[in-house]
């Protein structure tokens, strides 16, 4: 199982300076954010002209891509950021499922329609899609994840605990529904019900209130061996605050994993 942080935490920061923080507070590797209008450090409009830059980034500090974040419901973008993945190698492009759980049936059926094209569309690429179960959107729970995996074989399962139990769930028991398909995992904590995730330093891992002690064990006795990726949102972060938060998770998950026995 890899450690890693989604670069999105570092926004305020170059992609060198964020992957750089990242290797000091422990991880095994990065998520580059691509997220367009919060924070580009792979930016998909002009990836090619990163392309040397990034790699050399990689081979410099040996820190691995783990992911992708490219939260676009747009399939021109998206199939940018398949190519990258492709060139960069980076095995899994994460997004949202986009559409309305307040527009119901018709609002899930759409957006299903679409995660089946990206999926195929990934396969193509040699890449996989990844999608979360997010608050508010047409795929936000357990049971709307399950269709999800229904509609389509190619699709993964990015897991975020933090979005089920904002669902009124417990992660650590809806995470069994689900293992065989998880391919990835943005990790953080929240305190409350939300529907935000709170300020970004209670997202820190061990901080709020979800079980991820619980859900680390299941991950451990189901040999998942994917990423797990701190992703943290909100306002920008000095480096004192951005390091804290991200040097605290890596100790939080670190130790819970030695203790488990995967690490």
């Amino acid at each position: 199982m890899k450690l890693g942080v989604n670069t999105v935490l570092f926004k305020k920061f170059p992609v060198r300076e964020a992957v750089l923080m990242a290797k000091r507070a422990g991880y095994d590797g990065v998520e580059l954010s691509a997220i367009q209008g919060m924070c580009e450090h792979l930016v998909l409009d002009e990836w090619e002209k990163q392309k040397d830059e990034l790699l050399a980034l990689r081979e410099e500090t040996g820190m691995e891509f783990l992911s992708m974040e490219a939260a676009t419901n747009d399939r021109a973008r998206i199939e940018k950021a398949f190519a990258a993945a492709k060139a960069l190698g980076i095995p899994l492009v994460n997004i949202g499922p986009g559409g309305s759980t307040a527009e119901g049936e018709e609002s899930l059926q759409k957006q299903l329609a679409m995660i089946c094209d990206f999926a195929a569309l990934a396969k193509t690429y040699g890449v996989t899609l990844g999608v979360k179960a997010h608050v508010g959107a047409a795929v936000y729970n357990t049971p709307t994840t399950l269709r999800m995996m229904e509609a389509s074989a190619d699709v993964g399962v990015d897991m975020d605990p933090s979005h089920i139990y904002r669902a009124g769930e417990k992660p650590e028991e809806a995470i069994n529904l689900v293992i065989s398909r998880v391919k990835h995992v943005h990790i953080r904590d929240c305190k409350g019900p939300g529907p935000s995730p709170g300020d970004p330093m209670n997202q820190a891992c061990g901080r709020g209130d979800i079980n991820l002690f619980g859900y680390f064990k299941v991950l451990v006795e189901n040999h998942y061996d994917g990423p797990v990726c701190l992703e943290v949102i909100g306002p920008e972060q000095d480096v004192a605050d951005a390091m804290a938060i991200a040097s605290e998770s890596y100790g939080y998950m670190n130790a819970v994993l030695k203790m488990l026995g995967a690490r």
